[in-house]
C-alpha cells in the first residue's frame, strides 16, 4: 500500500480509479482527478504547499512533485504524463502535456497545453512554454512547433496507455 500521510491538518484525495504504487509516497496537501497514477518510488509532497491534479495524470516511477512554502504551487492540468525521474517543483502544467525522462520543471514556470518538454531538460524559473511547443536542452529552449499528429501519436496515447498499464494491477 502506498505511503499516504496527513500533515498540518491536510490528507491527499484521491479521485476515482487511481491507482497507488505500493511505495509512492503521497503527503498532506495533495489533491488528483480522476483515472491519475502514482508509480513506484515517486513523491508528492504537499507539505509546504499543494498539489493539484487533474484527471488522467501519470506519474511515473521515481518521479518528484513539490512546491515552494508560500510561494509556489504546483497544478497539473488533465492528460499530463510525467515521465520517469522528473522533478515538478511550484509550476503550473496544463492540458496534454508530456513532461520527459529526468526533465526538470522550477517555480513559476508555465506549461501550456498541447507541449513536450524533451527528456533531460531543465525548464528555468518563470519560463512560459507557449502551447503547442516542443521545449529542449538546459536552459530548456524551443526547437519546434508540435503536429496534430504528435499530440495524438505520443502525448495522448501515453496518457492512455498509462491508464491500461495501471489497470494490470488490479488483477488477481
Amino acid at each position: 500500500m502506498a505511503i499516504i500521510k496527513k500533515i498540518k491538518g491536510k490528507s491527499p484525495s484521491f479521485g476515482k480509479n487511481c491507482f497507488l504504487a505500493d511505495n509512492a509516497a503521497i503527503i498532506g496537501d495533495v489533491v488528483t482527478g480522476d483515472q491519475c497514477s502514482i508509480w513506484f518510488g515517486a513523491v508528492l509532497r504537499g507539505d509546504v504547499n499543494y498539489i493539484k491534479m487533474g484527471s488522467k495524470v501519470n506519474v511515473q516511477d521515481g518521479v518528484v512533485i513539490h512546491g515552494t512554502y508560500k510561494k509556489a504551487a504546483t497544478n497539473i492540468g488533465n492528460n499530463v504524463s510525467i515521465a520517469h525521474n522528473a522533478t515538478v517543483h511550484g509550476c503550473h502544467i496544463h492540458d496534454n502535456v508530456l513532461i520527459g525522462m529526468n526533465a526538470v520543471i522550477l517555480d513559476h514556470a508555465v506549461i501550456e497545453s498541447n507541449s513536450i518538454i524533451a527528456a533531460g531538460s531543465v525548464v528555468t524559473k518563470g519560463t512560459i512554454v507557449k502551447s503547442g511547443s516542443v521545449y529542449a536542452g538546459i536552459p530548456a529552449e524551443k526547437i519546434k512547433d508540435i503536429s496534430p499528429e504528435l499530440v495524438e501519436g505520443e502525448i495522448k496515447r501515453i496518457a492512455d496507455s498509462y491508464i491500461k498499464y495501471a489497470s494490470w494491477y488490479d488483477e488477481k
